[in-house]
């Protein structure tokens, strides 16, 4: 081939109308897979962001019912330590000489206290026949201390 032309060739009006639509079909089908392909990963995102909410909320309740948890066992451990280290210091002071005549004041002072309490909260009162035998009611309170295992001390 040692030469060309180059001529200005023009289609009538109906192909040139007819490519023209061809194209943009051709463009608006892109545009719609496009659209439809963003709306998807959209939608997918938007899943993927609400599970792992739900798996981060889960988690962070799970975690906050297991401090709870902890925190009333170690309140619970708290208080029974206290408690056995009170109640070891009262058997050993219980043994001292004078140990037991303090018990006996201390449970004739609450017997007291309890007893104007219980007059103040109600109308109607029982009263046992022997309010005035605080000695009585001293050996009876003594006697079931005696009976929970603290022995007087002879």
């Amino acid at each position: 081939m040692l030469r060309y032309e180059v001529k200005d060739i023009l289609p009538p009006q109906s192909v040139k109308i007819a490519m023209e639509s061809q194209m943009t079909a051709e463009r608006e089908k892109r545009a719609a897979i496009a659209t439809s392909e963003g709306l998807r990963q959209s939608t997918i995102n938007r899943a993927e962001g609400e599970r792992q909410d739900a798996i981060l909320r889960s988690e962070g309740e799970m975690q906050r019912k297991i401090n709870e948890a902890k925190g009333q066992a170690q309140e619970i451990l708290s208080i029974a330590t206290a408690t056995a280290e009170g109640l070891r210091a009262i058997a050993q002071e219980l043994q001292l000489p004078g140990g037991s005549d303090a018990a006996n004041l201390r449970v004739a002072e609450q017997y007291i206290k309890e007893f104007g309490n219980l007059a103040k909260l109600s109308n109607t009162l029982v009263i046992p026949s022997n309010v005035s035998d605080l000695a009585g009611m001293m050996t009876t309170a003594m006697t079931a201390l005696q009976k929970g295992g603290l022995k007087r001390p002879a």
